[in-house]
Parts: C-alpha cells; sequence; structure tokens
C-alpha cells in the first residue's frame, strides 16, 4: 500500500468523522461519539503512515539525486514539506494530532464538529484545487536543513491557531446572549463567508474541465459565481451568499443551546482557546519568524525583504500577539478576545494560502 491510497482513507475516514461529530451534536448518543472518535483516530494513523512514506520516498529521491550529502542532511532535506500538498497535508496531521489531545485532555467530544470540518475541508481544497501530489526534486531555495525545522515548527502554530479558532466559533455562539451583538455579528459574516467560499469552490471545480485543474485557483476561482461572465450569475450568487448570511445570523443562536446539552462549558472553550493560542504563539514565532529568517539570510543574503508571505506573517504574529497582550495586559476576556482569535485564524489562512496562490514572491513556490 503507497502513501497515495492511505491518504485518500485518511481524507475519507475525516470527512465520516466530521459527520458523526455533526450527528452527536444532533442527537448526544455517547456511541455515536465514541464511534467518531475511533474513526478519527483510524484516519489519523493511516494520514501518519502515509507522510512516513512518502517521507521514505522523499528520501530515496534526495539521495539519488545528491548522493554525496550525509544521511542526517538527507533526512531533513528529504520531509515532506517542499510544496503546498505537502505543507498541507502535515496541517492537517498537526490539526488533528492537537484536536485528539484536547479531546482526551477535556474528556469531551463536542469540539469534533468544529475541529473536524477544518480538517476534512483543508484535504478537499487539496482535490478541489487540482495543486501537484507529485514529488518533486528540491528546487535550490529549499535545499536547506532549515526546511524541517521551519515548516514543522510553522504549522504546528498554524494547527494549534486552527484549534482556538474551532474552540472560538463555538465559545462565541454560546455566550452570545443577542443577535444584535457585534461579537456574534462578526460570527456570523465570518463563519458564513468561510463556508459560501468553499461552496463556490466545489462549483468552480464542477464547472471546469479535468485538463483545466492545475490552474484551478489562478483562472478558474469564483468564476462560476461571484466572478461569472454572465451578470445574472454574479448578482444572484451575491443575493443568495447575503440570504445565507442573513439565515446563518438568525439561526446560528441556537448552536447554543446544543452546545450547553453536550457538558461545554465557555469556561471550557475559552481554556482551549487560550492554552491553544499559548502553544501556537511561540512555536510561530520560533519557527515561522526567527528560523525564517535565519534561513532566508542563508538562502538570500538578507534577513527580511518584505516579501508578500513575510510581511503577513508579520501581520499575523501582531494579531496573535495583541490577542495575549489584550489578555494579560488589558485584562480582556470572553467575546473580546475570541473575536481576535477568529481575527488571527484569518490572517493564518491568507498568509498561507491567499499569498501563495494570488501574491507573488520570494516564497512563490510553495503554490506549486
Amino acid at each position: 500500500m503507497d502513501s497515495s491510497t492511505l491518504f485518500g482513507i485518511s481524507t475519507f475516514a475525516y470527512f465520516i468523522a466530521m459527520a458523526v461529530y455533526v450527528s452527536y451534536i444532533a442527537f448526544r448518543n455517547n456511541a455515536v461519539a465514541v464511534t467518531a472518535t475511533s474513526i478519527t483516530v483510524f484516519g489519523f494513523l493511516c494520514q501518519t503512515g502515509a507522510l512516513l512514506l512518502r517521507w521514505v520516498d522523499s528520501f530515496n529521491i534526495w539521495v539519488a539525486s545528491a548522493p554525496s550529502t550525509t544521511f542526517i542532511e538527507s533526512v531533513l532535506r528529504g520531509a515532506p514539506l517542499r510544496n503546498m500538498y505537502e505543507s498541507m497535508i502535515f496541517f492537517v496531521w498537526c490539526l488533528v494530532l492537537i484536536y485528539l489531545i484536547m479531546e482526551f485532555k477535556y474528556k469531551n467530544r463536542s469540539l469534533g464538529a468544529f475541529a473536524m470540518p477544518v480538517a476534512a475541508l483543508a484535504l478537499a481544497f487539496i482535490d478541489v484545487s487540482g495543486m501537484s501530489t507529485d514529488i518533486e526534486p528540491l528546487i535550490p531555495a529549499l535545499q536547506s536543513n532549515w526546511l524541517l525545522f521551519h515548516v514543522f515548527l510553522s504549522f504546528i502554530g498554524y494547527a494549534a491557531f486552527a484549534v482556538s479558532f474551532a474552540a472560538a466559533v463555538a465559545y462565541i455562539a454560546m455566550a452570545s446572549e443577542s443577535r444584535s451583538e457585534k461579537a456574534y455579528i462578526f460570527w456570523s459574516i465570518a463563519v458564513g463567508v468561510f463556508l459560501i467560499v468553499l461552496i463556490a469552490m466545489g462549483i468552480d471545480y464542477l464547472n471546469m474541465s479535468t485538463s483545466a485543474q492545475g490552474d484551478f485557483i489562478r483562472s478558474y476561482f469564483l468564476k462560476a459565481t461571484f466572478r461569472s461572465s454572465s451578470g445574472v450569475i454574479a448578482v444572484f450568487s451575491w443575493i443568495i451568499s447575503a440570504v445565507f448570511i442573513l439565515a446563518l445570523w438568525r439561526y446560528g443562536h441556537g448552536l447554543r443551546k446544543i452546545l450547553e446539552g453536550l457538558s461545554i462549558t465557555k469556561i471550557m472553550l475559552e481554556e482551549i482557546e487560550y492554552k491553544s493560542i499559548a502553544i501556537g504563539f511561540p512555536l510561530f514565532t520560533i519557527g515561522g519568524l526567527l528560523m525564517g529568517a535565519i534561513w532566508a539570510n542563508s538562502a538570500w543574503g538578507t534577513y527580511w525583504s518584505w516579501d508578500p508571505k513575510e510581511t503577513w506573517s508579520l501581520i499575523t504574529w501582531f494579531i496573535y500577539a495583541g490577542y495575549l497582550h489584550a489578555r494579560f495586559v488589558g485584562g480582556w476576556r470572553g467575546k473580546k478576545v475570541s473575536v481576535l482569535a477568529l481575527i488571527g485564524f484569518i490572517g493564518v489562512v491568507f498568509t498561507y494560502l491567499g499569498v501563495n496562490l494570488f501574491l507573488s514572491g520570494l516564497h512563490s513556490y510553495g503554490g506549486r
């Protein structure tokens, strides 16, 4: 069994787990919850095996292309973190690992309905975008021992931020007393836009030829809906989206009662949100910014060049630094800091996907 087969099994398992977690919230059956966790663990083990097999394949390819390098260097440079496909697979692996740790620590499976959709949809994005899954030789800019440490720590940080995002989504839904609260309105818009874009991307995918999938993002993104050449379709897409967000705002408040019936408390959610950021922030700082700067100096002769990736990484860093500052110095609690957690993850998504796919720069190879 090769890595592609195991990745496919894990993707299928995560989608099933997502549906079962949502069913658990709807039916509140403990057997359903245990099933969801079992499927998630199975998918995680399959993905772990797939990552190890791909690492072995990458190691062999690197050794064949550079036989003079030492074993340690070959292991570091053979890490399956060289392009967008591999880094996104690793992000999902980190996300599921951190979620499972949180689930077993807090003895509560309800958050799976918020965390697993992020994992499942990230894997779905890989198929929808048509990004290359081939193991390719390292380009010169990536031929460094810093590759593993920089990307590894950065994506553990990203995954921790994703868990904080899931907790913040649940917290705001649970803590909002009224639909007129600013935090709840922001929650409705942010979650609504996130879901709408994913649905629109699915429609794009269904409306293009297989041969065009490799150029999906740059040439076809939202062309079947919001950016359609037909004005009627474009206007209809905006109207449907507005209705969807209004419906989410109108009925999303009912999620509060569901969460209260699942032994989830606001204190638990706020603690998960904070601890995830407290873990992710130093990892992102050390791996993403400091190690990235050292690597940049060795590769390009400068520690900082205001490349779009570097700039947006710094913006994301400031958002999460603002979260921690507001919590410790400003004494912020509750919905205020949860909104910052949502904004921070929006920054993470754009730093990783938006910059890689829509902006050019020294990190443009990440979009391959």
